[in-house]
């Protein structure tokens, strides 16, 4: 069995988990006093999102020096501590090495500006004229992904916000400089790195307009990927370390040679095309319903293809950079409950390696900001300019921002029902969602029946049963759009599992498994519903998870 099969990652956003100096931003000292909470839940390993010194042009995702902690998460003594203390708790730390791009703070590329060449070859410059880019390729935070710099006549490129320059990967030197930044975090103790939208670090050899899209086909998934990323595990090691990489619109069949052990890249892959299935013709912020059906093709595309091809996937449903699920596939007002334990046992029963975003096993919403001062993210600020030159009223762009802005998933973790959630005694940073006061770690933690105690049953019933962790897996049709089922089986045990969609009642009539049909021959381990009922009805939103032994 791989070490990291059996493992469940908790993801934390450093600036919205736990507060402890009154400053309105969580620290690196409120992870430290979260320990035990995390052991409770039965997590393995934490990812903590960028704390490094950084002007938070992009919250943390520009940074300026990544061998450092920046003062409004504490210190270094403080990051110590904290690996220190999880480990007492066997747990691991993941840190998230942004490295295709830096901040236009960093001093690499501040000597860049001034025009010193080999820090420039650290970077994208191009020539040309200074009202016309090198390329028409689209930043993915709109606008162009060229910044004209008079002074050195000439373009670079920032696939990001203008304050985050592409690193250059051609230049030996910058390669190097990326592995020295590994391998002074392992040395402090840290257990595993998670790769920012690595898939973009290698540019294409020819620099063309793009007639067909924003640019990104030829960047993605680029012509030396695979050889940086051999490069890099095997030059600092960490290839007996987890490892997962962030893919920006990837491909199966290289999430497979990323993930394959026998490629020594990377452990796992996350890749985002399930979190498309809203999207109106893959524009994100154009809103449409739900394609659940062409969620589940994408499901089963991606769990059977990877195995049959040996890769191996990162699940997650939240991160830093999503609405929150339950808002999104689910339902926040009847059916919250149901709905969020849904969507937790379609994702842990799966073939990969779970990941939870803090607050999602409490079943914590979007935001429901109803104004623009609310809004922090850059990302989000600049779409709602752009949505309203594009001719979308302040209320259409508001309402397109409360189903899509990555601040939804920024708000401060909900620890209790005191002021600010407990998160902080001082004013937090962004706003808390106002539904803290019965969403929250403190009353969860009280009630047998909660998402908490459901995360906790999935995250134990991974390291239970090999099946789980280790099992083929095969999806069935089940005859309805918004009704998934899919078989995990390892030639001891088998499990069933079922999980709908659907806000109101299904009949499912042909999975093509008997046993499924007649759960008095399986014992069901699982179910939103008591007993789950007649097999062949499934109320709104409810999971089954049977199981039987040969």
């Amino acid at each position: 069995m791989e070490r990291f099969h059996q493992k469940v990652v908790y993801q934390i956003y450093p600036k919205s988990f736990c507060d402890t100096n009154g400053d309105g931003i969580g620290d690196l000292n409120g992870v430290t006093e979260k320990l035990d909470y995390l052991k409770e839940l039965g997590v393995d390993e934490i990812w903590l999102t960028p704390f490094f010194c950084s002007p938070q042009r992009d919250n943390g995702y520009d940074v300026a020096d990544y061998e450092s902690v920046d003062p409004m998460f504490g210190t270094m003594e403080d990051f110590d501590r904290l690996v220190t203390e999880a480990d007492k708790r066997g747990m691991g730390i993941m840190l998230d090495m942004v490295f295709n791009h830096t901040s236009t703070a960093h001093r690499w590329f501040q000597k860049a500006l001034q025009g010193d060449p080999e820090y420039m070859n650290y970077y994208i410059f191009r020539d040309a004229p200074a009202h016309t880019p090198p390329t028409n390729w689209v930043s993915k935070f709109g606008g162009s992904a060229w910044e004209y710099v008079p002074s050195l006549k000439k373009w670079y490129l920032h696939l990001f916000d203008v304050t985050q320059a592409d690193l250059n990967w051609e230049n030996p030197r910058v390669r190097e400089e990326l592995k020295n930044v590994i391998g002074f975090w392992k040395q402090k103790g840290v257990k595993g790195f998670r790769f920012d939208v690595v898939n973009l670090i290698s540019k294409p050899e020819v620099w063309e307009d793009d007639t067909q899209g924003d640019g990104r086909r030829f960047y993605t998934d680029g012509p030396h990927i695979h050889e940086y990323l051999k490069e890099l595990t095997r030059d600092t090691g960490i290839d007996e370390m987890i490892t997962v990489g962030e893919m920006s619109s990837t491909s199966l069949d290289n999430c497979i040679r990323y993930s394959n052990p026998r490629e020594k890249e990377l452990s796992m892959c996350f890749s985002f095309h399930h979190l498309k299935v809203d999207y109106k013709d893959g524009q994100k912020w154009v809103l449409t319903e739900p394609d659940y059906a062409e969620l589940k093709r994408l499901f089963r595309t991606w769990q059977e293809g990877m195995e049959r091809g040996g890769g191996w996937n990162a699940v997650f449903w939240c991160n830093h950079d999503q609405p929150r699920i339950v808002s999104r596939f689910g339902d926040e007002g009847t059916y919250w409950k149901e709905s969020a334990k849904m969507l937790a046992t379609a994702i842990h029963l799966m073939r990969g390696t779970p990941y939870i975003f803090q607050g999602e096993e409490l079943g914590m919403t979007n935001a429901g900001f109803q104004e623009i001062a609310s809004y922090r993210d850059v990302e989000s600020l600049n779409y709602y300019r752009i949505l309203q030159e594009e001719g979308k009223t302040e209320e259409e762009a508001l309402t397109i921002l409360g189903a899509r802005s990555r601040d939804n998933g920024r708000t401060p973790m909900q620890w209790n029902a005191g002021p600010h959630a407990g998160f902080t005694q001082g004013e937090p940073w962004i706003s808390v969602t106002d539904n803290y006061e019965t969403i929250n770690a403190e009353a969860e933690r009280r009630d047998p029946d909660s998402i908490f105690h459901y995360y906790q049953k999935l995250i134990a019933l991974r390291k239970q049963l090999p099946v789980i962790a280790e099992g083929g897996i095969r999806f069935l049709e089940t005859g309805m759009p918004d009704v998934m089922a899919y078989v995990r089986e390892d030639g001891t045990d088998t499990l069933l599992v079922v999980c709908s969609f659907a806000g109101e009642e299904r009949i499912v009539t042909s999975m093509g498994e008997t046993w499924a049909e007649d759960p008095e021959a399986a014992e069901m381990i699982l179910a939103n519903y008591g007993d789950g009922g007649e097999s062949s009805v499934l109320r709104p939103f409810e999971t089954r998870v049977y199981r039987k032994m040969k």
